[in-house]
């Protein structure tokens, strides 16, 4: 064992870290976190492992026939005394391996229906206040907040600070977007970072980020890079911007805009309110008018069924009986004599006719059972 120790010490020593090319072949990641490989080329080959530690550096496991650049060390395992290459940062040749970790990220998030449009909410339209998920020093931060001053100085921005590239920005990010979360006095939330290499914008293809991202309680703005970037988080993201400046202009109207929108809208509220007056003076003018004739309708109505009444009631009173040519007898003391029966010879009684009364004396008593009446035999006539 001291033999293989010493022969790692003296190989360790003897090179400096570099890069090897070759093929990979009999991938296999242990339940440890380690990956273990071998490195091919073309009349030899080399014991590759990956640590689990080195891991986050490598964005997605290589597959067997996979042509690599690796960085790393030679090294012995003492346990077995074989050498081997200790990888800590692996490329593809052109970008197969950050295409792959972004194709399973990609998929794992579709699966679970977090990159399904149907989800995607409205950006408020005025907001009041916009967090800003991004590095302190950034000028993604100097370009958002130029942009919001300009177009409506009065809707606030809030720096919720982050890192946005490292080994400790995707957990970084994550806290963030929970501070966001457990504020909740947040209209719309921006995060995102200005262009990179794609080392530098890889934390937002974190799964973490990206989860964190989707579970947001208000609106999201992806801004991640330059406009020809794409990240996990811009698919997850209620609207992806190309830049920090444009998701500043669409996350704030244009406060001039608003002031002429207002003012047009007061007028045509001014104009419909004319108007609807004008219909109600208009419509209250016909229904009183409607209502007018209604009433003289009615009262003409009315007047005509009280003259008939009039004319039936006259027709069968007494005094229409008078105008016929019809006469009443009273008695003196103003009693109405129905019958022959109440008179006497020599009894004093009133005539009433339709022009006067006349005063009579009785003269005679003739009931119709002895002779028939006519005309004067009843009374005589005395003025």
């Amino acid at each position: 064992m001291a033999l293989t120790a010493t022969a790692r010490d003296v190989l360790e020593g003897a090179f400096m870290p570099l890069w090897v090319r070759g093929e990979v072949s009999d991938f296999k990641a242990h339940r440890n976190g380690h990956w273990y490989f071998c490195l091919r080329g073309e009349d030899a080959q080399l014991k590759c492992v990956a640590w689990s530690r080195e891991r986050r550096r490598i964005p997605a496991p290589p597959d067997d026939g996979m042509q690599i650049v690796a960085l790393g060390r030679l090294t012995v395992y003492p346990a077995r005394g074989e050498m081997q290459f200790s990888v800590t940062r692996m490329e593809a040749e052109g970008d197969g391996l950050w295409r792959k970790a972004l194709e399973q990220t990609r998929v794992r998030l579709q699966a679970d229906g977090l990159l399904d449009p149907s989800r995607k909410r409205a950006l408020p339209r005025y907001p009041r206040r916009v967090a800003v998920i991004t590095s302190r020093d950034g000028a993604a931060l100097r370009d958002i907040y130029a942009v919001v001053q300009r177009r409506c100085p009065s809707v606030e921005v809030v720096l919720v600070p982050a890192a946005v590239q490292g080994d400790s920005a995707p957990e970084s990010l994550c806290y963030a977007l929970d501070q966001v979360a457990r504020w909740g006095d947040a209209d719309l939330v921006i995060i995102g970072r200005g262009g990179g290499a794609r080392e530098d914008l890889w934390a937002f293809n974190d799964e973490r980020v990206a989860r964190a991202l989707a579970t947001c309680p208000v609106p999201t703005i992806s801004a991640v890079g330059h406009e020809i970037d794409m990240s996990i988080c811009d698919l997850v993201a209620d609207l992806r911007a190309p830049t920090p400046s444009a998701a500043a202009e669409a996350a704030v109207p244009v406060q001039s805009e608003l002031r002429e929108r207002l003012r047009m809208s007061a007028e045509t509220l001014s104009a419909l309110a004319s108007e609807r007056v004008a219909r109600a003076r208009t419509n209250a003018a016909d229904i009183a008018r409607a209502v007018a004739l209604g009433v003289a309708r009615r009262v003409d109505r009315r007047r005509l069924q009280l003259e008939s009444s009039a004319r039936r009631l006259h027709a069968v009173s007494p005094l229409g009986t008078l105008d016929r040519g019809y006469a009443i007898v009273r008695t003196g003391d103003g009693r109405m004599v129905r019958s022959v029966d109440g008179l006497q010879p020599g009894s004093r009684v009133e005539v009433v006719l339709r022009d006067g009364t006349a005063e009579a004396t009785v003269e005679r008593v003739m009931p119709n059972d002895q002779s028939t009446m006519s005309p004067g035999a009843v009374a005589g006539a005395e003025s």
